[in-house]
C-alpha cells in the first residue's frame, strides 16, 4: 500500500505533534485562502505590548481543529454516535472559521471593509472553496451556520465553551507570556458529553469551567483589551480613514496591492453579497490578497507623504509613538473633551478640524458570561442539568454582567519628532 503525501504532521508549541489524516483537510490546508492566515497576525497589535505575541491565524485555526477531532474521539468513547462524514464537516468548519479575518483585522472591518464582518466573510469563503469542490463542504457549511439537526455539533465550533475559546486562550497566553489565560483544556474537553442534542460537561470538570470562564474575563482586560492596544487600533483606524478621504477626493495615496482598492472604494460590502458571481468572485480575491505586510508596507510608504497627517500617524504606528490612552468607569465630560482638543491644537501644528484623526473617544466592553439559550450546562450523576452559573459554588453573577469602560486617546507633545 502506497503512502498519500497528503498525510502530513505538524508540531505544534501548544498542542505538540498534530496529524493531517484527511485529504480534504490537506488540500484546504494548501489552499491559498487558507495559506494568507499564516500571514494574519492573530492579536495584530497586541505584540506592542507583550512583544512575544506574533503568532498567526494559521496556527489557531489548526489548533482549533487538533482540539475538536480530540473533543469527537471523547465523545464517541462515551457512545454518542458521530459519522464519519460529520466528523469530518465538524472538522472542516472548525478549520475554516477563520478565514475572513483581514489584517490588523478590527481596525480593518471599522475602516475599509465596512458593513460586513469577519464571520460573513469567512462563510462566503467557504461557500467559494464549496463552489470549486463541487459540494463537498454542504455539511460542513451547516455545521458552521447551526443549520444541521445535531445541534452540539455546530456547538463545538461556536459556543461558549467551543474549540475556538478553549484554544486561543491558552495559545494567546503562552505567547504573550501571561497565566491568566492558562485553562485545563485537556480536562474540560474529557468532561464532554452530550444531552438533548447539548454539549454538556460533567459534573467532575465544573472547576475547570468556572477557571475557564475566569480566565476569559481576565485575559479580556490584560491582553485583548489592553490600553495601549486599544489606542493603536484606534489610530489605525483613524489612519485608514484618512487615506479613504483622500483618495474620495482624488489624491493618490499610494497603497500596497489591493489594499488601494478598498480605500478607494472600488470594492465595498455589497459587492461580495452581489448576485453577480464575477463582481462578487472578484472582492473575495481581493480581500484574499491582503495581508498583514500589505498594512505595513502601506505605512512605511506613507512616512514620506505630502499629507502631514497620513505621515504623522503612520510615524506613530510604526516606531510606537503612540496616543496617551486615559480609561475611567464613566464617560469622559465634554469639558474635559473640550479641553484635550484645546492643548492639542496649541501643542501641535494640526488644525483644529484634524483633531478627531488624532484623538479618540469610545468605550470598550467585557463580558465573560451569557447565561440563557446557549448556557454552559453541568451534567451530574442523576441526569439532571444546570447552568454553570447555578451549579457553581463560587458567586458567578459578576461574570454575567457586561463591564464598560470609557476611554479617551490623544498625542502628547513629546511623542512628536523623537
Amino acid at each position: 500500500m502506497v503512502k498519500s503525501h497528503k498525510h502530513k504532521i505538524l508540531n505544534d508549541p501548544v498542542w505538540g505533534f498534530i496529524d493531517l489524516d484527511s485529504g480534504l483537510i490537506f488540500d484546504l490546508i494548501e489552499h491559498p485562502f487558507f495559506q494568507r492566515l499564516r500571514r494574519i497576525r492573530q492579536l495584530g497589535f497586541t505584540s506592542l505590548v507583550y512583544s512575544g505575541a506574533n503568532h498567526t491565524r494559521f496556527e489557531h485555526s489548526i489548533g482549533s481543529m487538533h482540539l475538536v477531532r480530540t473533543a469527537l474521539q471523547v465523545l464517541r468513547e462515551k457512545g454518542v454516535e458521530i459519522s464519519p462524514e460529520e466528523a469530518e464537516a465538524v472538522t472542516v468548519a472548525v478549520l475554516l472559521h477563520d478565514l475572513g479575518h483581514g489584517p490588523f483585522s478590527h481596525a480593518l472591518e471599522e475602516s475599509i471593509v465596512q458593513g460586513i464582518g469577519h464571520e460573513d466573510l469567512s462563510l462566503l469563503f467557504m461557500q467559494e472553496l464549496n463552489r470549486s469542490l463541487e459540494g463537498r463542504l454542504d455539511l460542513a457549511i451547516d455545521i458552521f451556520l447551526g443549520k444541521y439537526p445535531r445541534r452540539f455539533l455546530h456547538l463545538l465550533v461556536s459556543s461558549q465553551l467551543d474549540m475556538d475559546r478553549l484554544d486561543f486562550l491558552k495559545r494567546d497566553s503562552f505567547y504573550c507570556g501571561v497565566s491568566e489565560g492558562v485553562v485545563s483544556s485537556d480536562r474540560i474537553i474529557k468532561m464532554l458529553d452530550v444531552r438533548n442534542d447539548q454539549l454538556v460537561v460533567e459534573a467532575k470538570g465544573i472547576y475547570s469551567v468556572e477557571k475557564f470562564l475566569l480566565a476569559r474575563r481576565m485575559m479580556y482586560w490584560q491582553v485583548y483589551l489592553h490600553k495601549t492596544v486599544v489606542a493603536a487600533e484606534r489610530m489605525l483606524v483613524n489612519l485608514l480613514r484618512r487615506a479613504s478621504e483622500l483618495a474620495g477626493m482624488g489624491q493618490p495615496i499610494l497603497a500596497q496591492g489591493s489594499l488601494g482598492d478598498f480605500l478607494e472604494k472600488k470594492i465595498v460590502a455589497s459587492d461580495f453579497r452581489s448576485a453577480d458571481p464575477q463582481l462578487r468572485e472578484k472582492a473575495l480575491r481581493q480581500y484574499a490578497s491582503l495581508d498583514d505586510s500589505d498594512v505595513v508596507a502601506t505605512l512605511k510608504g506613507w512616512l514620506n507623504h505630502p499629507d502631514p497627517i497620513l505621515s504623522e500617524l503612520s510615524d506613530r504606528i510604526l516606531n510606537r509613538k503612540l496616543m496617551k490612552v486615559k480609561v475611567s468607569t464613566h464617560p469622559f465630560s465634554e469639558t474635559r473633551i473640550a479641553e484635550i482638543r484645546e492643548r492639542f491644537v496649541s501643542e501641535h501644528p494640526f488644525k483644529a478640524v484634524d483633531t478627531d484623526y488624532f484623538l479618540s473617544v469610545g468605550e470598550m466592553s467585557n463580558k465573560a458570561y451569557q447565561p440563557g439559550e446557549e448556557a454552559i450546562l453541568i451534567l451530574y450523576k442523576n441526569g439532571k442539568l444546570k447552568d454553570i452559573r447555578d451549579a457553581s459554588d463560587i458567586n458567578l453573577e459578576g461574570l454575567t454582567k457586561t463591564v464598560r469602560k470609557h476611554f479617551v486617546c490623544y498625542p502628547v507633545k513629546k511623542s512628536l519628532g523623537m
